[in-house]
């Protein structure tokens, strides 16, 4: 048997009951034999370099962006949500992602390809070599294990393959069966996604394997696979898998917005799966942190001022008299909020907050506003010295991925103050009851629905009110509950919007808008908004070929000829 490329072998120091991070450290150790690997150490050791790529890092900390787990790249700057941020001349290949000009030599295809890759490489070693160990007379797994083992890594190829196919859309399928040295992509994989994703709801218990948070179990499978299934529009069977992740949780009225996003709350009850990052502590010098948002920090606080949100986001937290989004894609651009930006010196000088603006409060926890209090510890976002270029990308900045000031020094890297160890959920609580609302109003459950995007909404409504430096709120804060769905387009619309609302900027929106069939509008609009205050983005139109992207063109020419480009590239 060959050897392996890349193997990470790790000590596992944790007990049952405090391990938290700690399984996915490690370092490289070179090449092992095939019967050096085929014992239970061995394949538990691939195992956990399966789950080491989820943070989108092979080795080193820089350069792992289209890779990041937050999907912010392709999931937001690619919307109507973000801009690439910081100036134009740093990382231009971001500028051709945000404008839908992309190349097959873009750099940030090949990361998250071959990242992704590697990720189901190393699956598909697991899956092998649990092969090859079970087959033997000694040594084996008991069999409840080697099952477990193999839904853990199944559901882990499901999830690369999903990053893949998002993105992508025609994607060579490869598993540990595959003997050939190429494999055309002119298959539709979701269905070999969805096998995956249904082994693993079957092979899964509801508690983590070996007892380590970070590890996936049965939830997670359900939730995965009903995210899969509501991509190919098949409503009422990912109506189920999402429920029944529903109904094993608690109510999410009782979770706090905010734990989402802070890291001495990690793991808790909304964070169904999330992306383990550790720093400082487990000898990788940051490598195992979350390195894929390691530019996305107000230039003042970290490197490098990167994803910004954009005007039309802010406009979009806007509610009417009633408390409600407007939901027809335009209104809320009226009288548009920019903050500061564009304002003569004097005027810029002498700017103050309009606490009058009737907001979603969400918009405070989401962004950072000139004259309203950022995160804990940092007091009120004085506005363009916080950002690196405002006319480039405007005058707003992101706080999600920031740490409160005071966890800064225990919670980021050695000398790395931007790459910290908060997880990124990839699936959480909301996104699930978000997702099953869709499929309740696809499946005429209209009171169902609105049950659920009120769920969410009421747990909104709880957030604290953000501040100016006299103390006063930052604005009307007004939110409501929907009275009733009146109708199946009109719930699809509130659904769709809430959607933006809650979860901007965690790598959702471009590919909710692509699914929804809604890209070439939404975005065409959008850009004649937002191209009124950065030239760059005017005069953008939106083709069929740009719900996807070009695979790299290197590897189209390694696999001489057997994979095909894109459509239109």
């Amino acid at each position: 048997m060959k050897a392996f490329k890349y193997i990470i072998l790790v000590t596992f120091l944790c007990t049952v009951l405090s391990c938290k991070k700690d399984f996915i450290g490690g370092n490289p150790q070179g090449e092992l034999t095939g019967e050096q690997l085929t014992t239970q150490d061995g394949v538990e050791a691939l195992l956990t370099g399966a789950y080491g790529l989820l943070n989108g890092n092979m080795n080193g900390t820089w350069g792992n962006y289209g890779a990041a787990p937050s999907q912010w790249l392709f999931g937001e700057v690619a919307s109507d949500n973000a801009h690439k941020g910081s100036s134009n001349g740093d990382q231009p290949n971001m500028n051709l992602i945000e404008q839908h000009s992309p190349t097959s030599t873009n750099d940030n295809l090949s990361n998250i390809w071959d990242r992704c890759f590697e990720g189901i490489q190393r699956c598909n070693n697991t899956l092998k070599v649990l092969t090859a160990l079970q087959s033997g007379s000694t040594n084996k797994f008991s069999e409840a294990r080697a099952t477990e083992i193999q839904g853990e890594a199944r559901l882990l190829r499901a999830h690369y393959y999903f990053f893949l196919v998002r993105v992508f859309k025609d994607v060579p399928m490869i598993t540990e069966a595959t003997t050939e040295a190429a494999v055309a992509n002119t298959a539709d994989i979701y269905p070999n996604i969805v096998t995956d994703l249904q082994f693993a709801v079957t092979s899964l218990g509801t508690t983590k394997p070996k007892g380590q948070v970070g590890r996936v179990d049965k939830y997670i499978a359900q939730a995965y696979l009903g995210k899969v299934l509501l991509y190919q529009k098949k409503y009422a069977e990912a109506y189920a898998a999402l429920n029944a992740v529903i109904t094993a949780k608690p109510d999410l009225e009782t979770l706090p917005f905010t734990d989402n996003f802070n890291i001495d709350k990690e793991n808790g009850p909304e964070s169904v799966f999330a992306v383990q990052h550790a720093v400082g502590t487990d000898g990788t010098g940051g490598d195992n942190g979350n390195v894929g948002d390691m530019l996305n920090f107000p230039y003042a606080i970290a490197c490098c001022g990167f994803f910004q949100p954009t005007i039309d986001l802010a406009n979009a937290y806007k509610t009417t008299a009633a408390g409600l989004p407007y939901l027809d894609g335009t209104s809320y651009r009226t009288d548009p909020y920019v903050s500061d930006m564009g304002l003569t010196d004097t005027a810029k000088t002498n700017y103050k907050v309009n606490t009058k603006l009737s907001l979603d409060p969400r918009i405070d926890y989401t962004m950072g506003r000139r004259g309203v209090d950022y995160r804990k510890g940092y007091g009120i976002m004085p506005g363009d010295s916080w950002i690196r270029d405002v006319g480039n990308a405007g005058p707003f900045v992101v706080i999600k991925n920031v740490l409160d000031q005071s966890q800064v020094a225990s919670g980021t890297g050695p000398g790395n103050t931007n790459i910290t160890g908060l997880n990124v959920n990839l699936i959480r609580l909301a996104d699930i009851y978000l997702m099953a609302a869709e499929c309740a109003v696809e499946t005429n459950d209209l009171p169902r629905a609105l049950f659920l995007v009120n769920k969410v909404r009421a747990r909104a409504a709880l957030l604290p009110p953000k501040t100016i430096a006299s103390g006063a709120a930052a604005a009307n804060y007004h939110i409501s509950l929907y009275p009733s769905f009146p109708g199946a387009d009109y719930a699809r619309n509130a659904v769709r919007m809430e959607r933006r609302l809650e979860l901007a900027l965690e790598g959702h929106r471009f590919f909710d808008l692509v699914r929804w069939g809604i890209a070439k509008q939404t975005l065409e609009s959008y850009f004649g908004f937002e191209g009124g205050y950065f030239n760059y983005l005017s005069g953008i139109s939106i083709e069929s070929r740009d719900e996807y992207f070009p695979l790299p063109q290197e590897q189209i020419d390694r696999s001489q000829g057997i994979l095909t480009q894109s459509p239109g590239y």
